[in-house]
């Protein structure tokens, strides 16, 4: 059974977005109001660890106890042609308190943060971050040749365009909408609805 935040998010990427993951496999059944393209260019959740990695538990520097205003920015990691949830909880300690599958408290807040795995990623205001940082604080590598656990040429995509440089550098700006390919093209999105306050 899917958490309910999980089921929100995955039911707002649909309307605005071709990479967003689902949950069964791709088809190019019509749906009111979404283009076919849209449609087909989805793709599954995978299952397992690897694509549902657990939340992590490591060390979060400049750890503060409050998680005060942040910016989000979307990342979505495509692997074997499945997607790969960011786990919730990268850049915070336990103890967590969880309210519908979503982190409500923490021991402490890094610099960036997930509070659910939809693949926003909060970063403190006044704060520059890259995706580097991000998978840093997810104790997951990152690099040409990899990303988290899988192995094969990385693609990062920035609002549907290819970014160019070490994948690690790409920034974290607000409403940036991230996509990383690991070993195959996906059709990246451009655009993600934000949750009010992001």
């Amino acid at each position: 059974m899917r958490s309910p935040v999980l089921t929100l998010a995955l039911l707002a990427c649909l309307p605005g977005l071709a990479g967003c993951g689902s949950s069964s496999a791709p088809t190019n059944r019509r749906v009111e109001g979404i283009p076919a393209s849209l449609i087909a260019a989805r793709r599954p959740i995978g299952v397992g660890p690897r694509f549902q990695p657990p939340t992590p538990n490591r060390p979060v520097r400049d750890c503060r106890a409050a998680l005060g205003p942040r910016d989000g920015a979307h990342v979505e990691l495509f692997a074997r042609n499945r997607v790969v949830l960011l786990p919730r909880g990268i850049g915070t300690r336990p103890p967590r308190t969880l309210d519908s599958g979503r982190i409500v408290r923490a021991r402490c807040y890094g610099p960036v943060v997930t509070l659910e795995p939809t693949g926003v990623v909060l970063v403190r205001r006044a704060t520059t971050a890259t995706l580097g940082d991000l998978f840093a604080a997810w104790g997951a590598p990152l690099s040409a040749h990899r990303a988290a656990s899988f192995a094969g040429p990385v693609a990062v995509y920035v609002g549907g365009r290819r970014a160019g440089g070490a994948p690690g550098a790409v920034p974290l700006r607000r409403h940036a909408v991230i996509v990383i390919e690991v070993g195959g093209y996906i059709p990246p999105h451009r655009r993600y609805v934000f949750p009010p306050g992001s």
